[in-house]
């Protein structure tokens, strides 16, 4: 049996939406990485990014468990002696949402270039609205796949009703 391994003209991309509201910041990120790396496909292949575009709505809403709320720090530093700086999670997320799921599901990604491609089709909005509408209408307008009718069934269906309707 041989391995199929997926060509870059051959990966179909599909948009998803995730709800933020309530769910804990980690099982959400873990979800939306998955969708990001494509490892939900059966065409997955390690070394290329197959995965789809993701967005991430009501940001804001996110959840932590346990006292994580009021113990979570962000740290970063500027490379200078003394650069040292720290944001705690309930001031990131009041004053910027969006980047608490980013960083989430950043390090939740390989670290590397195809990294990077991967979080580029990340789109997180700390609200409900997002102007991605026409993307996922474009999905939902693609008809499911209808079952074909022999037209002599529909011509069998109309002459039973007929025959109904003479009886009474």
């Amino acid at each position: 049996m041989k391995t199929h391994i997926v060509k870059a003209s051959q990966v179909e991309r599909q948009w998803h939406v995730v709800d933020a509201k309530g769910k804990p910041l980690g099982r959400l990120a873990s979800e939306v990485a998955v969708l990001l790396k494509g490892k939900h496909k059966p065409t997955f292949t390690p070394h290329m990014d197959v995965g789809d575009f993701v967005v991430v709505i009501n940001a804001a809403m996110v959840e932590l468990t346990g006292r994580k709320r009021w113990q979570k720090v962000y740290y970063r530093h500027s490379r200078y002696p003394g650069g040292l700086k720290s944001v705690s999670f309930e001031s990131l997320q009041r004053a910027h949402p969006i980047r608490v799921v980013e960083h989430a599901v950043k390090g939740m990604l390989p670290h590397n270039r195809l990294g990077e491609a991967m979080f580029k089709k990340l789109k997180v909005y700390p609200g409900e609205s997002h102007p991605h509408q026409a993307q996922l209408a474009v999905k939902a307008k693609k008809p499911a796949a209808a079952p074909v009718v022999p037209e002599t069934a529909e011509i069998t269906v109309i002459s039973q009703a007929t025959e109904t309707s003479d009886q009474t």
